[in-house]
């Protein structure tokens, strides 16, 4: 038997292609419904069976997916027209990393990416953030990086696995500079939750704009990625936040992040402004009442001091009480 037929044979059940896709079990029954695509057969026991070719599909979808693709056009297309469609999409975030970044540099990063080389990527990378200061180490040499990366995953010229460890060590390294920030004062500097909504794993850009915020002087606390919104409403009210403040990739569908966004905004307490930032088009493209969505992470700066501007000492969301802050009612 060939490796072809031996691959034929090999199926994954919907609880794995959702872990290897990111690609929720609802998600894909509804694109069967909706689409006639995946087609799994069907196990023993009746569970649903997914070939690896249409698992392979389902990846070159997702990917389409996060670079802003609409599932409604992409869902249905053949393998090599979404090849095609995903080696149009990528040309320019490529060419915006290359005007960012030193061509060189981020070269050498990507090599040691693809060549495996955690240490060395470390060292550099360690390197060019004590080179540039934090600041110009965020927007100069991680935020193009993560366009080359993001490049290459849709082009399938990075593994998963790559990706991933690329990503966790950028973030240990940004958590390490973070700490190193000394802190500022907290009056006239509002108070900043970071978090992203459910179904939204991505945590690089929540930790890059963490960065910003702390070396403005901003008194921040992170509750990671996938936080439900009541959650985010309780844990603005525990943390005195002047500010929530969200990521988002293309993993959500925008419906979803105009929807989140809006009970967001209506149930936190008056005072509390939401700042929405990230890749999805759709916070650019509709806006949300009571929620600002920023363009650029060089734009923190100035927005912060339209805050301020705004928001004297002493008129801030939370004034100072010695008996703590009362809870959002439920019934908000």
């Amino acid at each position: 038997m060939n490796d072809s037929s031996r691959s034929a044979l090999i199926t994954l059940s919907i609880a794995a292609v959702e872990r290897d896709t990111g690609l929720s079990k609802d998600t894909l029954r509804v694109w069967e419904r909706r689409y006639g695509f995946p087609t799994p057969g069907r196990d023993a026991v009746g569970e649903r069976a997914y070939a690896l070719e249409q698992v392979e599909k389902l990846r070159l979808v997702k990917r389409l997916l996060d670079a802003g693709h609409r599932p409604g056009r992409i869902v249905q297309m053949e393998t090599a027209a979404l090849q095609l469609l995903a080696d149009q999409t990528v040309d320019q975030p490529l060419r915006s990393a290359e005007a960012l970044a030193d061509a060189s540099d981020l070269r050498e990063l990507l090599a040691l990416i693809r060549g495996h080389d955690v240490p060395q990527l470390r060292t550099v990378l360690t390197r060019l953030l004590a080179r540039r200061g934090v600041a110009r180490f965020v927007t100069e040499v991680v935020a193009p990086l993560n366009a080359a990366v993001g490049d290459a995953w849709i082009r399938g010229q990075m593994e998963v696995f790559e990706e991933h460890a690329y990503t966790e060590l950028v973030q240990t390294v940004l958590r390490q500079a973070i700490a190193a920030i000394p802190p500022g004062a907290d009056e006239g500097h509002p108070r900043v939750l970071l978090t992203t909504f459910p179904h939204e794993p991505h945590g690089l850009g929540l930790l890059m704009a963490e960065a910003v915020f702390t070396l403005e002087g901003c008194p921040c606390v992170s509750l990671g990625v996938q936080t439900p919104v009541w959650d985010v409403v309780l844990a603005a009210t525990a943390y005195r936040a002047d500010i929530v403040a969200l990521s988002f990739t293309g993993c959500l569908n925008p419906n979803q992040v105009v929807e989140g966004l809006t009970e967001l905004a209506r149930k936190l307490p008056p005072g509390v402004q939401v700042w929405a930032g990230g890749a999805a088009p759709v916070l650019h493209r509709r806006s949300v009442p009571g929620v600002l969505a920023v363009a650029s992470l060089e734009g923190l700066a100035s927005h912060l001091r339209a805050w301020r501007s705004a928001s004297p000492a002493g008129s801030r969301a939370w004034p100072a009480q010695a008996g703590g802050v009362a809870g959002p009612s439920l019934e908000s």
